[in-house]
C-alpha cells in the first residue's frame, strides 16, 4: 500500500515538475514578445524570433493547447510569416470550443491572409469571426477594409481590362488602317502604272504622228524638187529651141548678105 501512495505521489511530483517546465517556456516566450513589442525605435524582429523558440519548446510538452498555440501564431505574424501564423490560428479556431476565443482565431487568419493578398478568403475568416462574436468592432471595421481592397481591385482589373481592350482596338484599327494604306497605295501604283502606260502609248503616237509627218514632209519635198527638175528641163529646151531659132535667123541673115554681095559684084 505504502508503495502504492509513493509511485503515485512520484508522479504526481513529475507531472508538476513537468507542467511547471512548460509553463516557464511559456513565461521566458511572453517576455521575449512583450519586450519585442516595447522596441518600437529600432524593430527588432529577434525577440519574436526568441518568443516563437520558447512556444515551440512548450507545444512539444502540449501541443493542443490553444492558448500557446495562439500565442505561437502572434509570434509568427509579427515576424511576417504569416502563411505560418495562418495555420496556427487555423489550429486554434479548429480546437476551440469558446465562441470568443473561435472569433480571435478567425479574425487573426483573416489578417493573415489579408497581408498574402488573399482578399476573398480574408473576407470569409472575418465574416466567420462575426458569426462566433457579431459585436467584434475591430473584425467589422477589418471586414469592411477588406471589402474595399476588393472593389478596388475589381476596379483596378476592369480598368485593365479597358486599356487592353482599347489597345485591342486600337491595333486592330491599326491594322485596318494599314491595310487601307497598302490598299490606297496598290490602287496608286496601279493608277500611276496606268498613266505611265498612257503616256508611253501618248508618247509613242506622238512619235508616230512625227514620223508620219516626216514621210509626209519629205514625200512633198521630193515632189517639190521633182517638179523643179521637169521646170527646168523644159526651161532648158526652150533655150534650146529659142537658140535654134535664132542660129535659124542668123544663117538667113547671112544668106541673105551673101546674096546682096554677090548681085553686088555682078554689077
Amino acid at each position: 500500500m505504502r508503495n502504492i501512495l509513493l509511485i503515485a505521489l512520484l508522479v504526481c511530483v513529475s507531472m508538476a515538475a513537468k507542467s511547471q517546465n512548460e509553463r516557464k517556456y511559456i513565461r521566458e516566450g511572453n517576455k521575449y514578445f512583450m519586450e519585442a513589442i516595447r522596441d518600437t525605435v529600432n524593430n527588432d524582429t529577434s525577440g519574436y524570433v526568441n518568443a516563437e523558440t520558447e512556444y515551440r519548446k512548450a507545444l512539444e510538452k502540449k501541443a493542443n493547447d490553444t492558448k500557446w498555440n495562439f500565442n505561437l501564431g502572434d509570434a509568427l505574424y509579427k515576424q511576417r510569416k504569416f502563411k505560418e501564423s495562418m495555420s496556427a490560428f487555423e489550429k486554434v479556431a479548429k480546437l476551440s470550443q469558446e465562441p470568443i476565443e473561435k472569433a480571435r482565431a478567425y479574425h487573426n487568419i483573416g489578417n493573415s491572409q489579408l497581408m498574402q493578398q488573399k482578399i476573398d478568403e480574408s473576407i470569409e475568416s472575418y465574416k466567420e469571426a462575426l458569426r462566433n462574436n457579431p459585436n467584434d468592432m475591430e473584425t467589422k471595421y477589418n471586414l469592411e477594409y477588406a471589402k474595399m481592397l476588393k472593389k478596388k481591385q475589381e476596379e483596378q482589373k476592369k480598368k485593365q481590362q479597358q486599356n487592353k481592350d482599347k489597345n485591342k482596338d486600337k491595333d486592330k484599327n491599326k491594322d485596318k488602317n494599314k491595310d487601307q494604306n497598302k490598299d490606297q497605295n496598290q490602287d496608286k501604283n496601279k493608277d500611276q502604272k496606268k498613266d505611265k502606260n498612257k503616256d508611253q502609248k501618248k508618247d509613242q503616237q506622238q512619235k508616230q504622228n512625227q514620223q508620219n509627218k516626216d514621210k509626209k514632209d519629205q514625200k512633198q519635198k521630193q515632189q517639190q524638187n521633182k517638179i523643179s527638175k521637169e521646170n527646168a528641163e523644159q526651161l532648158l529646151q526652150a533655150l534650146q529651141n529659142d537658140e535654134r531659132k535664132i542660129q535659124d535667123k542668123v544663117k538667113k541673115a547671112k544668106a541673105a548678105k551673101a546674096k546682096r554681095v554677090k548681085v553686088e559684084k555682078d554689077w
